[in-house]
């Protein structure tokens, strides 16, 4: 799979500050949602306003559709949607209105307008004036603004920030629909882990402006290699002192729940059916951890 990001070793630093950014190398192929997540002051929005340009890298590390950034700007970002600072809306406009106004200032044919509202569900509320609307549907008009050139490529960063859960929700599957049914590489960047986890098929973790991870996310399970369940079961007190020499990496929760640490995914068939020979009366199995686990265990790992 070809990437559509690359950066070789970016750094940046504002002024003679300490480095922002230190030696990130960034692979993301084409048709990933690639998750970009850390920390508020991590670096993950000084990234993004050096992969759309906002502000000038200092060097030539950046790739886009394999080729030096430097060397495509500006007529790249035809290519490209980008949300990186917060929404510039017309409140007392439409939808409509406020999207006419972006199609005639960048040149894109107003026929563009109503497909892209249909995108991100919008269409009904198209004549609408904005401040009618509630944050997560300004959200999604905004990124209807980012897909009136029909995008390759959208960065976004920290695009549910501030949603209640049924507007993360909505922005999470309109990302998601993009991705699958037009093909679209999506760059998110948040520090919402649980939002990141939903729905993106690769992740990077950077931190103190390091990466401290790439790959796909079982990838990043993978990594980690002991996979603990979480066992609900009558008289954990009891089957643990049956239990104990068995599964060396188990802890008694409290008396109805144990955690068991297994190898990988691929043992836990394995466990559930001994824990049933044995007769233990199990009401639930269930993997612990995920993503906040891992990135906690890497930021904590590199804080040391």
């Amino acid at each position: 799979m070809t990437n559509i990001i690359e950066t070789e070793a970016l750094s940046f630093r504002y002024g003679k500050g300490k480095h922002v950014l230190d030696h990130v190398s960034l692979h993301i192929p084409r048709g990933a949602i690639y998750g970009f997540l850390g920390p508020n002051g991590a670096g993950k929005s000084t990234t993004m306003r050096l992969l759309t340009g906002i502000i000038p890298e200092q060097g030539d590390a950046i790739r886009l559709f394999g080729a030096p950034l430097r060397g495509q700007m500006p007529s790249v970002f035809a290519r490209i949607g980008s949300l990186v600072e917060q929404p510039a809306l017309y409140l007392h406009l439409s939808g409509i209105n406020n999207l006419r106004y972006i199609a005639r200032l960048r040149g894109i044919a107003e026929d563009k307008i109503l497909p892209a509202l249909e995108l991100v569900r919008l269409a009904q509320d198209g004549k609408r004036k904005v401040r009618q609307y509630s944050l997560g549907m300004k959200q999604r008009l905004a990124i209807a603004m980012a897909l009136l050139d029909e995008p390759e490529l959208l960065l976004l960063d920290e695009p549910v920030n501030g949603l209640d859960p049924n507007g993360m929700q909505e922005i999470r599957q309109l990302l998601i629909r993009l991705n699958k049914e037009k093909g679209v590489s999506i760059f998110v960047s948040s520090h919402l882990l649980a939002e990141i986890e939903k729905m993106c098929t690769h992740i990077g973790i950077i931190h103190e402006g390091k990466l401290r991870f790439e790959g796909r996310m079982d990838e990043l399970s993978t990594t980690f290699g002991v996979t603990t369940l979480k066992v609900t079961l009558a008289d954990a007190d009891r089957w643990a002192e049956k239990l104990r020499e068995v599964y060396p990496h188990m802890v008694v929760e409290n008396n109805q729940q144990l955690s068991i640490g297994v190898s990988g995914r691929e043992a836990i068939p394995a466990v559930v059916r001994d824990l049933a020979d044995r007769g233990a009366e199990v009401y639930e199995v269930r993997i612990a951890g995920g993503l906040e686990d891992w990135f906690m265990s890497l930021v904590e790992t590199n804080n040391r």
